[in-house]
């Protein structure tokens, strides 16, 4: 997949390119990069393609401030207290422990250790010794296990097998910590996918975070790959999945956005076609992330998720002004599919956002007349 992805990307480029010539009168020849008449991201204001935030969909300032006072102080206490405060219910916890957990990765990868030096994440080893019946951070050992287990090994060896197993336990301490939580119950999630879970231990497994959290938009988009052909499931109980959820959603759920990502779990193996992302079923898809993005709350957490989503599929469709007006509110945070696929989300992302700019421009747009 991340080879696919690096092709598209090369494609997509020289599509750029090639954008840049079709202006509303017509050009002749390849417009210049630094032509007056470039389609330039810059001039809308948005974020150098290096200075894009990976870690995360969309801001969160809190976290953001937590993070690095744990990472330059290699103190765990902030993790601690900002977790204590997030509450059980709703997105926001599921988000900042993936956070958490992905930083500590990050951090281990960057430094393993060596004879004599201290490996990256130390910070996250302390807090679980020193605080072993805290619910945040043993919820954040959980994530962490997880995100190793993908990482470093593949699966279906005994690396991955052993990781994964000791994840679940991980989240089963993190479970009896906090009862209430449905957070370790979706971090399970993923360990029952490496795990090969049967159906039926899924569908238990699912129970307990319907019990805890019924619309956590998080959860569902966990549980999804289990149902999907590439794992344990097929193309049909995915989309049966995905668009039970969406007919169930509460209003203001961005539930109602599961389709586009069930869509997009299936999406061929390479295609470029601009009929296929015009087709009835992609379309309507789409039309559901839309329609749940116009009624969410604007401060909904996995708000980002869905609109980056969108500006993938608007792009293909070749939907310039719609996939502005999406940009426009993620713009500075790529953590977040399609994008955390590659192994360069921000060049990723920013390539996507060239075409949307040339095609918006090619067709008469301008930063004057940019959607908001």
């Amino acid at each position: 997949m991340e080879i696919l992805w690096g092709l598209v990307a090369l494609v997509l480029i020289g599509y750029v390119m090639l954008s840049l010539v079709r202006r509303r009168r017509g050009v002749v020849g390849l417009v210049p990069a630094d032509h007056p008449d470039a389609a330039d991201p810059a001039a809308y204001g948005f974020v150098r393609t290096e200075e894009l935030d990976i870690r995360m969909p969309g801001p969160d300032q809190d976290l953001l401030d937590v993070l690095d006072v744990v990472q330059h102080t290699q103190a765990y206490r902030a993790a601690q207290q900002l977790l204590a405060g997030t509450g059980t219910k709703g997105e926001l916890r599921w988000q900042r422990v993936q956070a958490f957990a992905g930083a500590a990765a990050l951090e281990l990868q960057q430094r393993p250790g060596g004879v004599g030096e201290i490996p990256g994440g130390q910070w996250l080893r302390v807090w679980r010794t020193e605080a072993p019946k805290d619910a945040g951070g043993a919820a954040v050992q959980a994530e962490f296990l997880v995100q190793q287990a993908w990482r470093t090994s593949t699966p279906g060896t005994d690396d991955f097998r052993i990781i994964m197993e000791e994840a679940r336990d991980a989240c089963g301490q993190a479970a009896l910590l906090s009862p209430e939580d449905p957070v370790p119950y979706i971090v399970e999630l993923s360990v029952a996918r490496g795990l090969r879970y049967s159906q039926t231990e899924f569908e238990q497994l699912w129970l307990n975070i319907l019990d805890r959290d019924p619309a956590h938009m998080g959860a569902h988009l966990a549980a999804l790959p289990y149902w999907c052909e590439k794992w344990h499931g097929s193309r049909e109980l995915a989309y049966g999945f995905a668009e039970a959820a969406a007919a169930r959603a509460p209003r203001g759920s961005l539930l109602a956005a599961m389709p586009l990502f069930a869509v997009f779990e299936h999406l061929p193996e390479v295609n470029l076609v601009r009929s296929f992302y015009q087709s009835e079923v992609v379309t309507k898809a789409v039309h559901g992330a839309l329609f749940a993005v116009q009624a969410a709350r604007h401060d909904d957490p996995m708000l980002a998720h869905v609109r980056h989503l969108l500006v993938f599929f608007l792009v293909r469709s070749e939907r310039w002004s719609e996939a502005m007006s999406q940009i426009v509110h993620v713009d500075g945070h790529v953590g977040a599919l399609p994008w955390s696929l590659s192994p360069d989300p921000a060049g990723e992302f920013a390539v996507y956002r060239a075409m949307a700019v040339a095609g918006y421009e090619a067709n008469g747009g301008s930063p004057a007349t940019m959607p908001h």
